[in-house]
């Protein structure tokens, strides 16, 4: 490692490209932190979002008015608004109604974390897109399968979860691959709320080195890193689960 360390400080001192974190152990450290939060923002709010979907797929086919209409509203509450002011409402509009708790230290912090109005804002508002995808997959099964599992015996939460879910799932993967990889774009919007993802960090790194454009490569390659591991594994998730004549 003091070896490839040396290398890239050789290398910036030749040409000029200072790609610090390559020998840097402090930007090293920073890099890897924004790219571990980044993970663990996108893997959580993937998780949630889908839950969300499919909860709210479920809900829209109520036979009560008011749940399927305030399914509606969420829906078009926060498909409708830009994601941006979404978080800025949860991270400064109701954190400030929060009682705030006392640290180790003493010192007062507010009862849920920057990262956690994150997490809370991209689920609610990749969810309410991920309910209409489940909800057109669902419309895509045949009424006679329906009717089959409910002449079976089976409640209609079990007709859901068991029989219609599942070849729900296989029709509308393609759009649920589409909206997962744009949340993964819009982690980045946490920045606004001092979250230390990637974006984050790499603005420190090249602040203190001043070495934007090398940085904003990495940020670049390391976006489309991630964004294709996404895309190959639901692709790979896609194909496993292909059932010959539907969706088709």
């Amino acid at each position: 490692m003091q070896a490839i360390a040396a290398w890239f400080r050789h290398f910036n001192e030749t040409t000029g490209i200072n790609l610090t974190i390559a020998y840097d152990p402090f930007d090293q450290a920073r890099f890897l932190h924004g790219l571990l939060i980044t993970l663990e923002l996108s893997g959580v709010t993937i998780v949630a979002s889908v839950l969300v979907g499919i909860v709210g797929a479920w809900l829209q086919g109520s036979s009560l008015t008011s749940t399927r209409r305030l399914v509606q509203g969420y829906i078009q509450l926060f498909r409708n608004t830009p994601p941006l002011v979404q978080m800025f409402f949860f991270y400064f509009g109701l954190s400030s109604l929060l009682p705030t708790i006392r640290n180790s230290f003493g010192i007062q912090e507010p009862l849920v974390s920057g990262f956690g109005w994150a997490c809370i804002s991209l689920t609610f508002f990749a969810g309410a897109f991920n309910v209409e995808i489940f909800r057109s997959g669902i419309e895509a099964i045949p009424q006679s399968t329906i009717e089959a599992a409910e002449a079976l015996g089976y409640t209609r939460l079990q007709t859901y979860i068991y029989v219609v879910l599942p070849l729900a799932t296989r029709v509308c993967l393609p759009a649920l691959t589409n909206n997962l990889v744009n949340l993964v774009k819009t982690t980045t919007l946490a920045y606004a709320i001092a979250v230390p993802e990637l974006l984050y960090v790499s603005n420190q790194i090249w602040s203190d080195s001043v070495n934007v454009p090398v940085m904003m490569v990495v940020l670049f390659i390391a976006y489309i890193a991630l964004v294709g591991l996404l895309v190959f594994a639901m692709n790979s998730w896609e194909r496993a689960l292909r059932c010959p004549g539907l969706g088709t």
